[in-house]
């Protein structure tokens, strides 16, 4: 079971969280998405993929910043969770992919184990991100294997 938080602000994280999970539940896995995600209603021993873009000035969108908030206040130890983190950005800015940094930030603090080196998709690229996002897929799959 994955659990995919996802902070989008324009919609384009969301799109992309979509495609994420239609292509891992046809490679055999079973995700669910949060869009609103709430930290007393994912489980602390499972596997987290995060899918945000950043907003504004490296700030997290604001469907995600109240479960940042929220996790940044609680004592929970989540050294049984795993997790992995896709963001969107636009290098044009000092602030690339800031909010997916400091959500993994977080969790890391929080004794949290991740399980690959994050996916940052550069809004100044060609390749559509959900098409960058499934293409990194199989490194992710290979690692939960």
């Amino acid at each position: 079971m994955i659990d995919i938080l996802v902070g989008s602000q324009m919609g384009a994280a969301e799109y992309v969280a979509e495609q994420v999970a239609e292509t891992l539940v046809q490679a055999g896995y079973e995700a669910t998405l949060h869009l609103k995600p709430e930290l007393d209603h994912l489980n602390p021993s499972g596997v987290w993929l995060v899918i945000t873009s950043t907003y504004g000035a490296g700030d997290l969108p604001d469907n995600i910043q109240p479960f940042a908030d929220q996790l940044a206040q609680d004592r929970r130890d989540l050294t049984t969770l795993s997790y992995a983190v896709i963001t969107l950005g636009d290098s044009a800015y000092d602030t690339f992919c800031e909010a997916g940094r400091k959500l993994a930030a977080l969790l890391s603090a929080k004794g949290a184990v991740s399980l690959i080196s994050p996916l940052e998709i550069d809004a100044q690229q060609a390749a559509l991100p959900e098409d960058t996002a499934v293409a990194w897929l199989p490194k992710l799959i290979k690692v939960l294997a």
